[in-house]
């Protein structure tokens, strides 16, 4: 048993682990009041704030929160981790099927699952900014010109302060989350004194009976109710950022309950004020109070948005570590917290995008019309993975798999099928973005297939190399060489070109291959491979995990290598710039050829993703035919 400080200690961090979770990880779901409940009873889906319907509706979103993120998220989801790491790409990983066809559907599974995250990166930014701001409206309608102007402000400032990282901010994360939360609670607590029967929507009965009465019309506002869940994916991706208890301990203990005692406090104020349906959120709150509720949901809202960005930034990561997209400059904002990454490119394109939605949408609820399709897609494809994920890694009976995951795909099968008719209302532009990012991903992963067996087909036995060096043909020159090669079995071109070329091989050369393993990270025992082919000829395979930073000459500098010295004044790296041409050669269409191509002459260099001192890096090119 732990000591009384230790255990005081332990309990203290523990609160301060679930604190920054619920401004990080909750975020996202928690500004979803602002306007989930307000969606159910839109115009286009003709539902009137009556007694039965508000009830229905309540219900709907009670049992939404407790059976996808309480259970299914919280209590099952989050048991398939990949050492502590999180999300579609993560889940994907652990299921490696022998059979290379049913590796192939849970691949392409995977990845768009994946590509549907950057679809939700720009509309979150996009409604949870607007429909923060439209509070203003409510105050007065004077501001209802300058709505589109102040959102796309607040958006540029979001992410201008990506680049300077999120250290700082990420530390009232919390407290102001915290804050938001109460607010929330003391909104709909001061409502639902006023009419405590609204509690009764926690029975299901209220659920069915709004079914019954609307019909299809009925079904199709679970497409709004889904708005209330639409931060579950992201949890799951986040939770190797402060673990399991944290994240269980915030929902349990605060966000759950301060979200349904906001619900259920928009709903009892519709019951006395159903006039107050064009915007509940704000007309529930008293006067005076609206100016300071804009500004804490602008608060909050840039944070919903922050959590989401950053994610995008790790997914981006994990894709580029595992394969499936080119090399990107990635830099990290803090010396001390791995995760905290800033890249470039990704956040200028999330930013011009969400902006273009902002203009195109005009209002939040227009944009509500498009959020939903991505995450209820990813949700399906998560519950579809886990099932495999319970049979071939938890080893459960067909049973036990069919009790739990057939009433989850009922769940989500029935968000999918409401959401799909928001497809031509807006619903289209996450999907294309999911298939847009879908393309580059298999098209990188395939390419890089083909590149790697037509790169192993140039390349030279190493026993053709052992009897060049043995009969003393090339000259031998001080030092240590590292060639970097994909293929860990021949000799690679590049060394190939330098003895043809310079005549020369070093004393100790290297052959070094990168291996990224699909787990998360990896212990030393099991980071390196050696080989000794003889004649100062060495081959190295060095393995990471998805989530750790291949920092090549710190990584070889901590080996044991003796007889191999990589003293950095006397290594060299020597790395191929292949030249690709598209040809109609077997291995992909034409039009693939080409975006791979394109991918490859627009990647990070090799040399810089890999940390390597630039005035130790020789490259040699070639061209290759695709």
């Amino acid at each position: 048993m732990e000591p009384p400080d230790k255990q005081k200690q332990s309990g203290r961090y523990l609160l301060t682990l679930s604190l920054t979770a619920l401004g990080v990880v909750y975020g996202d779901i928690g500004t979803s009041p602002l306007y989930a409940f307000r969606e159910c009873f839109s115009a286009e889906h003709g539902i009137q704030p009556n007694p039965t319907n508000i009830l229905g509706v309540l219900s709907l979103i009670f049992w939404a929160l407790t059976l996808i993120i309480s259970i299914k998220y919280l209590v099952f989801v989050m048991r398939a981790d990949n050492r502590g790491e999180g999300g579609t790409l993560a889940l994907m990983s652990l299921v490696r099927p022998r059979k290379s066809k049913r590796r192939g559907i849970l691949l392409t599974l995977g990845l768009f699952g994946s590509a549907l995250l950057y679809g939700e990166g720009i509309i979150t930014p996009a409604i949870s900014v607007l429909s923060a701001i439209e509070g203003l409206e409510i105050v007065t309608p004077l501001f209802t010109p300058y709505v589109i102007p102040i959102t796309i402000v607040v958006i540029i400032v979001l992410f201008l302060v990506q680049k300077s990282g999120t250290a700082r901010v990420g530390a009232i994360f919390g407290p102001v989350m915290v804050v938001w939360f109460t607010v929330l609670s003391v909104m709909g607590l001061s409502h639902i004194v006023r009419e405590p029967a609204v509690l009764a929507a926690i029975l299901p009965t209220y659920a069915i009976a709004f079914f019954v009465q609307n019909g299809m019309t009925g079904f199709f506002v679970l497409g709004a109710v889904f708005l209330v869940v639409t931060g579950g994916e992201a949890l799951y991706a986040d939770m190797g950022h402060f673990g399991k208890k944290p994240i269980r301990l915030a929902w349990f203990f605060f966000a759950f309950p301060a979200l349904l005692l906001n619900y259920f406090g928009q709903g009892a104020f519709l019951l006395h004020t159903p006039e107050g349906v064009r915007n509940p959120f704000y007309l529930m709150a008293p006067e005076w109070a609206r100016y300071p509720l804009v500004a804490l949901a602008t608060v909050a809202a840039s944070i919903a948005s922050q959590a989401v960005i950053s994610g995008a930034y790790s997914l981006t990561r994990q894709a580029v570590q595992l394969g499936y997209l080119p090399r990107i400059r990635i830099r990290h904002t803090s010396a001390k917290e791995m995760g905290q990454i800033y890249i470039d490119s990704v956040n200028w394109i999330l930013m011009f995008a969400a902006i273009a939605l902002v203009l195109v949408f005009q209002r939040s609820g227009n944009l509500a019309a498009a959020y939903g399709v991505s995450v209820s897609t990813a949700m399906l494809i998560t519950t579809l993975l886990l099932a495999v994920v319970q049979k071939d890694r938890w080893k459960w009976s067909m049973g036990a798999i069919v009790a739990l995951v057939t009433p989850l795909l009922f769940i989500d099968l029935s968000f999918f099928a409401a959401n799909l008719v928001k497809v031509p209302h807006g619903g289209w532009f996450p999907l294309a973005v999911a298939i847009f990012v879908f393309t580059i991903m298999s098209t990188w992963r395939a390419g890089r297939r083909v590149l790697g067996d037509r790169l192993a087909l140039e390349a030279l036995s190493p026993d053709h190399l052992l009897r060049d060096l043995q009969s003393g043909r090339f000259t031998r020159v001080r030092g240590t060489a590292v060639f970097m090669t994909r293929n860990p079995d021949g000799v690679p071109t590049t060394l190939l070109h330098n003895i043809k070329h310079n005549k020369v091989v070093h004393e100790q050369t290297v052959l070094l291959t990168v291996e990224t393993e699909e787990r998360s990270y990896l212990s030393d025992d099991e980071r390196y491979e050696w080989q000794d082919l003889g004649e100062g000829l060495y081959r190295l395979t060095l393995r990471f995990g998805f989530m750790e930073e291949p920092d090549l000459p710190s990584t070889l500098a901590s080996l044991d290598t003796d007889p191999v010295s990589f003293d950095p004044m006397r290594t060299s790296y020597f790395l191929g710039r292949e030249t690709l041409i598209p040809a109609k050669e077997p291995g992909m269409p034409i039009w693939r050829e080409h975006l791979f191509a394109w991918l490859m002459r627009n990647s990070s260099s090799a040399a810089s993703f890999f940390r390597l001192p630039p005035n130790q890096v020789i490259e040699l090119g070639a061209q290759i035919e695709i």
